[in-house]
């Protein structure tokens, strides 16, 4: 907003009105006043203090090893497919549920593989892992 002095049309006053500026930040500065110590007041509570500590169960693993003729093992012990459902379903019933950890020889068809992660996950395992052995890449 621009002011014409009195007498002069052609020069615009340059000047800024500092008087609404100075209202706001005094109305600012006085809500300020006001509502500090309305946050800085606080009730002191004596809470209990706990001692325990946090137990991290951590899941049994379960292996699970093929073979290149696709035979299995779990946990060392001989399988058979029919054993197998039922071994899944006992180790889905656990709490916590195990991981699966599936071990397959790098001559076993995909086929018994995908075989057993559908059993696993039909049987309600929800973690697999698979296990690699690198020297054996070679």
């Amino acid at each position: 907003m621009s002011f014409h002095p009195q007498g002069q049309d052609d020069e615009v006053m340059s000047e800024i009105n500092m008087t609404p500026l100075v209202d706001v930040m005094l109305v600012l500065l006085i809500i300020f006043i006001i509502t500090v110590p309305v946050i800085n007041n606080a009730v002191k509570i004596d809470l209990p203090r706990a001692a325990a500590q946090q137990n991290d169960v951590k899941p049994a693993h379960v292996d699970l090893a093929i073979d290149a003729d696709g035979s299995m093992t779990w946990n060392g012990a001989a399988l058979t497919e029919d054993a197998l459902k039922a071994r899944v379903e006992d180790a889905a019933a656990q709490q916590p549920q195990p991981e699966l950890h599936l071990r397959a020889d790098r001559k076993t068809p995909y086929e018994k593989v995908a075989q057993v992660m559908a059993a696993a996950q039909a049987g309600g395992l929800g973690k697999i892992g698979f296990i690699t052995d690198p020297g054996m890449l070679r």
